[in-house]
């Protein structure tokens, strides 16, 4: 199991929590300004450390005062809000690792408590608006849509599905022992998954939120399109616990053919009958390009693509580049995206740009190279900020008009499950800086318990890095005149 070497430290946390006021796994959370959460013993328990002011990095250029604030929102990414009930996922696929990996984790079934964790510490930042930057959800269902909206817009959350209480993989009476199972296995937490079906409420963000396509959100399990045949499964009553050992698992390199084979075989293996639910349907890409496109002015009704302001002098650009109906994350980005991302460069005028993406441009597979290129060819960029890796990283682009920086920022899925807040100011000269700072969820209720596991979980917690260096995280990211 995946916990299997959890120290014995970790076994003082137990105990599952409820949706109260109590702040776990580490503390409070917040701004990372002012405390952070570390390990100081290395026995895998979070505690509160001190916090990690702002560094300078000049790559682009020499540091200068920071004047006037022209624009200050946040990001979400990766939220992965799912229905870890449902038959139309596939976690028996985690043990083979890989690409697979993702496809469970131990505190899979508090989505929706830790993205509200998250909104009530982006909340106190006060951002005039907050991007969501893909992954919004899971395995592309509609009911999980509706969960991350109404802990997104504020209201009650409903999480649980199917019929009243938990069923699934995490049950104490699977006898898989590969799964985390809450009331059985360490760190234990009895209850866990009783209270994760609780309805709560949401505070809702209290400002404008921008949402972003992810490949999570337009395939199922981010991979597979969605279909009739895929459906049947979501919304049925078989949910496969654990693959029949006969059956080769896909290859890392050709996931989606693997999943596809799968299917055809029937999903083989241990299973367990639960309720069924319609609300597992799938939202095909254009239903789920109109239900987030709802309001905003669209290049065209098949992509989310739009345009923002974050005020008077900064610009928001958003770029789909999920790929529709290809297999995997590598993304695509259509010729008639490159030109309608030149013409808004270009209609900014004097304003700013901050481009936004699922994919950071330079890393999609199909039509990436052209985006950069406009983005490159352009002095009013600032930043390609972007989601997807689950990583705190950031980098400069030099390029011949100056530069920006590519900015991407770790999930709520798995460790550290922060957010991003970012603030662009002006410097001496007509050069400007934009301040970066993560956001840690505040640790309320079941988000507490979510964090320590995700900390603890081998294949994304503290093993993989996700929260990057200290360049990747709180820093002062300047940049030239504008030529």
């Amino acid at each position: 199991m995946r916990l299997a070497t959890v120290l014995a430290a970790a076994l003082l946390v137990t105990g599952c929590g409820g949706d109260g006021e109590r702040a776990a796994g580490g503390g409070a959370g917040g701004s990372t300004l002012r405390s952070t959460l570390v390990d100081p013993d290395g026995d895998g328990v979070l505690a509160r450390g001190p916090g990690e002011p702002l560094r300078d990095r000049t790559e682009l250029a020499p540091a200068s005062r920071p004047g006037r604030a022209i624009a200050t929102f946040g990001q979400l990414t990766d939220t992965h809000v799912r229905d870890e009930e449902s038959p139309g996922r596939v976690p028996f696929l985690d043990r083979y690792g890989g690409a697979l990996n993702p496809t469970f984790r131990p505190q899979e079934a508090l989505s929706p408590q830790v993205l509200a964790a998250a909104v009530r510490a982006l909340r106190a930042e006060r951002p005039a608006a907050v991007v969501v930057t893909g992954d919004i959800v899971d395995n592309a269902q509609r009911d999980e849509l509706a969960q991350a909206r109404a802990v997104l817009d504020g209201g009650l959350v409903r999480p649980d599905t199917g019929a009243p209480g938990y069923r699934g993989v995490q049950q104490a009476s699977n006898p898989d022992p590969l799964y985390y199972r809450p009331d059985l296995d360490a760190p234990r937490h009895p209850g866990l998954l009783a209270a994760a079906q609780r309805p709560f409420r949401s505070p809702g963000l209290g400002v404008p939120w921008l949402p972003v396509v992810g490949n999570h959100d337009a395939a199922r399990q981010g991979y597979v399109a969605a279909s009739a045949r895929t459906d049947a499964i979501a919304t049925g009553t078989r949910l496969t616990t654990t693959l029949d050992p006969e059956f080769r698992p896909p290859a890392p390199e050709d996931v989606q053919a693997g999943l596809d084979e799968l299917l055809d075989a029937g999903v083989p293996g241990r299973a367990m009958t639960v309720p069924a639910d319609p609300g597992r349907a799938a939202l095909r890409p254009e239903e789920l390009v109109a239900a987030l496109g709802r309001g905003r002015r669209l290049r065209a009704p098949d992509r989310l693509d739009y345009v923002f302001d974050l005020g008077p002098r900064v610009r928001g650009i958003v770029l789909d580049t999920v790929a529709r109906g290809a297999s995997g994350s590598g993304g695509e980005i259509l010729p008639k995206q490159v030109a309608w991302l030149r013409e808004q460069l270009a209609a900014a005028g004097e304003r700013d740009v901050v481009v936004f993406s699922h994919n950071r441009l330079d890393s999609v597979e199909r039509g990436g190279a052209a985006a950069v290129a406009a983005l490159d060819a352009s002095g009013a960029v600032v930043a390609n900020v972007a989601g997807d890796v689950h990583r705190n990283r950031i980098r400069p682009r030099r390029t011949p008009a100056g530069g920006y920086w590519v900015i991407e920022t770790s999930s709520l899925a798995d460790f550290p499950m922060q957010a991003r807040m970012l603030r662009l100011r002006e410097t001496a000269g007509g050069g400007r800086v934009l301040e970066t700072w993560m956001v840690d969820q505040d640790g309320r209720g079941l988000a507490g318990p979510a964090r320590e596991l995700a900390y603890l979980d081998s294949q994304g917690g503290r093993p993989r890095g996700f929260a990057g260096g200290r360049g990747d995280r709180n820093v002062r990211l300047f940049l030239a005149p504008r030529r």
